[in-house]
């Protein structure tokens, strides 16, 4: 197990109540990454696993109970506590949201780099069956009541998007491809692999994680209104203008949208519990089907293989 050296504070606010929240990292001896809300009486580990995610719908990941104990916007530090290696912590936050920061994984990086154990090898989860899930499939997860009203309201259910994951032997392969019907995004689609080197580490860096969540600023002031995306400004969200033709702030890469994409899918796939050897393919991809392909392949033994590393606990 690879773990932190000390405890590491990390403050700022949440993305969605904008509010104050204290997260601090904490050593482990216990396999996994777990949080533990601490502003909530005798509040216990609640699992940062892809099983234990309760929702997805507010363009986050959120792992525990949706009407108890939770926390929100966990991807972008489990995609930093991945590419560096951790496989065990306790995290232990003072509010329902990590915080947000600069909106990518560069600050969450450079405040944790220097304080890493010494690396020992992670779980393996090789991939030996191709998984695939489509956005239709997510309308069947969910209760007949939200089916109809996604019919209703929905002048047409998107069906094309996708997340496949098949076998791949070398480490963790990603493609993602955004296709917007706009001028400032239009079809974008950007490859990172992942093998646990020195380099597939700098790559992480330099070009993918300073890539910040993006939104339409009608879109962000309608949020605002009803209470959601409070702790988003220019700093750490891209905001596109009404025209789509545009963005509000400056880009760190033309490609910086599907950049991100990268961010969420990385740290999608460490609520594994491992280090997954597979190949991701992710068109119009979001947490939704990040989340239900992991629950399509841990759903038969036969698609995946776990390899354990010599002496870890069981």
């Amino acid at each position: 197990m690879t773990t932190v050296t000390k405890n590491v504070k990390i403050s700022g606010v949440g993305m969605h109540l904008g509010l104050p929240v204290n997260m601090v990292i904490k050593p482990s001896q216990k396999p996994g990454i777990f949080f533990r809300r601490i502003d909530l009486p005798n509040s216990e580990l609640i699992p940062a696993t892809f099983d234990n995610v309760c929702d997805t719908m507010m363009r986050s990941t959120q792992i525990g109970k949706k009407n108890g104990a939770s926390v929100r916007t966990i991807e972008h530090l489990m995609a930093v506590l991945f590419v560096l290696g951790i496989d065990s912590a306790v995290i232990e936050i003072d509010g329902p949201e990590v915080p947000f920061l600069d909106g990518s994984a560069f600050e969450l990086y450079r405040l944790l780099e220097k304080f890493v154990s010494d690396k020992t090898k992670m779980r393996k989860i090789v991939v030996k069956k191709t998984v695939e899930v489509k956005s239709a499939d997510l309308i069947k997860t969910l209760p007949f009541w939200q089916r109809i009203k996604a019919a209703i309201f929905s002048r047409r259910i998107t069906t094309d998007g996708f997340v496949k994951i098949a076998p791949y032997d070398k480490g963790l392969l990603i493609d993602a491809i955004l296709d917007y019907n706009n001028k400032i995004i239009g079809t974008q689609s950007y490859s990172y692999m992942f093998d646990g080197s020195k380099s597939s580490v700098k790559d992480f860096v330099d070009n993918v994680a300073k890539s910040r969540s993006f939104g339409g600023y009608a879109e962000w002031e309608w949020c605002k209104k009803h209470g959601m995306g409070l702790g988003c400004n220019l700093h750490n969200v891209i905001a596109v203008n009404a025209r789509w033709d545009a963005t509000m702030n400056k880009l760190y890469y033309p490609d910086e949208f599907v950049r991100h994409k990268i961010i969420d899918a990385v740290g999608d796939m460490f609520t594994s519990g491992g280090f997954i050897y597979g190949w991701l393919q992710s068109y119009k991809g979001s947490h939704a089907l990040n989340n239900l392909v992991l629950r399509k392949l841990f759903s038969d033994k036969s698609n995946y293989e776990i390899i354990e590393p010599k002496g870890a606990k069981k």
